[in-house]
């Protein structure tokens, strides 16, 4: 058992049972059982809805037909928590890769495969199932948690964020999504949905799902603005960066970002024959080179606004000089970011007077 010094006052007993009383009197909730039918349906029809601080559907193949197996076995399934709104609708606060599944399934939209306990199924789709199976599969009822309509925003995205932070289910893009819902947090989406920034940056349909294009964003602005304060924890570095916009989002400031966004935009479509890829085609692109590219052009243009590169972007980023910035193993470093942002702003403004 850990020794400690401190000594817990009675002060201090009071205050905190005082604060812990403060904080379960914003969670009200009842526990209410509803057929697997019954959820469908009220999915179809919009009644349950995905907020937008929720992840994109994501589970694969393998974790579909997982879950489904599951349900067939009469296994417990972890409780989904849902928000009662002002509207009567419900709000999926956990749970949507679940449901959209089931909803899936029902719909006949995947075909069971890889089941390790019920592998007579493989190939098998709803509709093959055996008249009682589907009948028992649409009347099982799962748990559901239904927090009331008192409960606040902030509160149902912190539930969220706890429970996907409790394993490994969420990206912290897509925890931060949640964390600092809002306008800065919708521009960022707005940005990654720019179709020269797709075509320029190419990311994988599964990375997009998961808001990689965001993240990129993130990265832009927060290394654009305060690269030079980066130590080594980049998730604490663009929490802190994502809160603080968050707080005070104001239209200047997003003006701002909007023009050096589409700004260094225009200079990677008219300078970089790939754009942020290696190569063309590349299906890719990593992180690290990203924010070499974005970031230090970003930085060369605030130098000089009508910049025209005297040496061409393709001479060095072929060099060993490049590479050596944009291995994968210095994303992590304050140092080699300073480095490599400023070795492409610096190759930029080359001969520049």
């Amino acid at each position: 058992m850990a020794k400690r010094d401190v000594v817990i006052s009675d002060e201090a007993k009071v205050a905190a049972e005082k604060d812990i009383r403060a904080k379960q009197s914003e969670v009200k909730y009842d526990l209410r059982d509803f057929t697997i039918d019954y959820i469908v349906q009220q999915f179809r029809d919009g009644l349950f809805y995905v907020p937008d601080y929720q992840r994109a559907f994501v589970w694969d193949k393998p974790r579909q037909c997982r879950f489904i197996e599951s349900v067939l076995l009469g296994l417990p399934i972890p409780m989904m928590f849902v928000a009662d709104m002002d509207d009567g609708r419900l709000e999926i606060v956990d749970g949507a890769q679940r449901i959209q599944t089931l909803e899936s399934f029902l719909d006949d939209q995947f075909v069971l495969s890889g089941l390790e306990q019920l592998p007579a199924l493989d190939g098998f789709k709803s509709s093959d199932l055996p008249p009682p199976q589907q009948r028992k599969f649409g009347t099982k009822a799962l748990r559901i948690v239904v927090l009331e309509d008192s409960t606040s925003l902030a509160t149902r995205q912190e539930i969220f964020n706890r429970i996907n932070t409790s394993g490994l289910a969420a990206k912290p893009s897509e925890i931060r999504r949640g964390t600092f819902a809002g306008p800065f947090m919708s521009f960022l989406a707005e940005c990654a949905r720019d179709p020269v920034f797709l075509r320029l940056c190419p990311i994988s349909d599964g990375l997009l799902a998961r808001r990689e294009g965001e993240e990129l964003m993130l990265r832009f602005f927060a290394y654009s603005d305060c690269y030079r304060d980066f130590q080594h924890d980049v998730e604490a570095f663009l929490d802190d960066y994502a809160e603080e916009h968050q707080k005070k989002f104001e239209r200047s400031e997003k003006k701002r970002m909007k023009q050096e966004f589409d700004a260094m935009m225009d200079f990677i479509h008219r300078f970089f024959p790939h754009g942020f890829a290696k190569k063309k085609g590349a299906k890719s692109t990593p992180r690290v080179r990203f924010e070499a590219i974005s970031v230090g052009v970003n930085l060369a243009l605030r130098a000089k606004p009508d910049l025209v590169p005297q040496v061409v972007p393709e001479s060095w980023l072929d060099s060993d000089e490049f590479r050596f910035h944009t291995k994968t193993h210095a994303s992590n470093s304050g140092p080699r970011l300073r480095a490599r942002v400023e070795f492409v702003r610096d190759q930029l403004l080359k001969g520049i007077d």
